[in-house]
């Protein structure tokens, strides 16, 4: 053991070990300071002072509305999903760094700070859905830096599992447990365009054209083509109309009913080369008209032979595009990516972890989880190199924000020594190169 407080501990296995503590000059998140050299070249957290309504008053506001903001998205994109874990990070020297102080002496903001802000400051009307107008600034910054020609939305909801009292919370069937019930908007890109917290017991489709209506409009706006995808909790004839008055393509999963059935039960023979290894695919095309529908629209099915199996597996797709009906079941299958992008954000950034008890800071709570989310996806797919960009968040988390530091001071100048394991020099050197060719010219 040391002779006293500062003094090195040492192992008897190896008396060679010495081990010493330098709190305020390690940090186990060097990697967030890539992020946020990437955060400064789009301009991204800075515009929250244009978005959101200061309200406090008085001499003893001791941090502003960015760095607030800040570390509350930095800190979940380091998987921090609680603002408890601010009594470290505030003493983090990479954290202090980040949230916008130019030297790491001054601590980042305390939990007390922290929660005043989530679920005080942020649940005040305004600006709750100044968070909301963050995201959108943020989508049109991305998107300014990506070559496209068509946008395609995927909509799902999932569930957000509750264990305690909390408003808004309600068991739902479908999942099996007590819940809140978001719905998603996600491009093809896998960023998250939009998210709205519900109640549990909402069915999936249940406010589509809230979350729908802005996203649609900025890229109607940009002269953007627009395809739209989602399962069969969003079959609504409200929603084939409304998609259809915007001339945006649609492919949408419908649930089976008699009369789809008779439409095909002359194509449910065993095919003559069964049994076969692999699956046995056809598809055939039809017009059909609901009772509830006004119009015929175009059916797609979709029907798979599979070896042990005596009947075949079959799915229908309403759709306005006129691909052909292999081309159309394509196109919607590639909304399963959706289902991952869930994935991630529950996996990396444990997004369902939606504890308070009001529902208005639980609704707080998910606009920054998305914001973390869409701040790894853009550095994701704008500046990885190509070795990276197939990294899960998960993965960046592990690999690349989990990077060891120590923080050395020369003279004027701070010095992160870093770690170089996962991510090398070479690797991280290429990234900011790339971070840099986004920055606007000068002047």
């Amino acid at each position: 053991m040391g002779d006293g407080e500062n003094a090195s501990l040492r192992l008897q296995f190896n008396p060679k070990i010495r081990l010493e503590f330098h709190g305020a000059t390690i940090t186990t998140d060097a990697g967030l300071l890539a992020f946020r050299e990437f955060d400064d070249a789009l301009g991204l957290t800075e515009i929250a002072e244009d978005y959101l309504q200061e309200s406090r008053t008085g001499r003893n506001i001791r941090h502003h509305l960015v760095p607030l903001l800040r570390q509350s998205i930095y800190s979940r994109l380091a998987g921090y999903d609680d603002t408890n874990d601010a009594v470290r990070l505030s003493q983090d020297p990479a954290m202090r760094v980040i949230v916008g102080w130019q030297g790491p002496e001054r601590k980042a903001a305390s939990t007390s700070e922290m929660g005043r802000f989530e679920t005080e400051f942020l649940t005040q009307e305004d600006n709750l859905k100044g968070l909301a107008r963050i995201n959108t600034q943020w989508m049109e910054r991305a998107m300014a830096h990506t070559l496209h020609r068509r946008v395609i939305l995927d909509m799902d909801s999932s569930e957000s599992p509750v264990h305690g009292q909390q408003e808004g919370a309600a068991y739902n069937g479908h999942f099996e447990c007590v819940c809140y019930h978001p719905v998603f908007l996600f491009n093809q890109f896998g960023d998250c365009e939009a998210a709205k917290l519900r109640a549990g017991n909402v069915h999936s489709a249940d406010d589509w054209q809230e979350v729908l209506d802005p996203v649609v409009d900025r890229y109607l706006t940009a002269a953007v083509r627009l395809l739209f995808r989602a399962d069969a909790a969003f079959a609504k004839p409200e929603l084939y109309d409304y998609l259809e008055s915007k001339h945006i393509g649609y492919a949408i999963r419908l649930p089976s009913n008699q009369v789809l059935q008779r439409e095909i039960a002359h194509l449910l023979v065993r095919p003559t080369e069964w049994p076969s290894p692999k699956p046995i695919v056809s598809y055939h095309d039809s017009v059909y008209q609901a009772q509830s529908w006004n119009v015929s629209r175009r059916v797609v099915a979709k029907m798979e032979w599979h070896q042990g199996e005596l009947f075949p597996r079959v799915g229908f797709i309403v759709t306005n595009l006129s691909y052909p009906p292999k081309g159309i079941v394509r196109f919607y299958n590639g909304r399963g990516t959706a289902e991952q992008w869930i994935k991630e954000g529950k996996h990396a950034l444990n997004w369902t972890r939606l504890s308070c008890h009001k529902f208005v800071a639980n609704q707080v709570r998910l606009e920054l989880f998305i914001l973390a989310y869409n701040l790894g996806n853009f550095l994701r797919r704008l500046v990885l190199p190509e070795p990276m960009k197939h990294w899960s968040l998960t993965s960046l988390q592990t690999r690349m924000i989990k990077t060891g530091g120590r923080l050395v001071r020369h003279a004027r100048k701070l010095v992160f020594q870093l770690a170089e394991v996962l991510v090398t020099r070479e690797m991280l050197g290429g990234i900011l190169e790339r971070i840099t060719r986004l920055r606007p010219a000068p002047g």
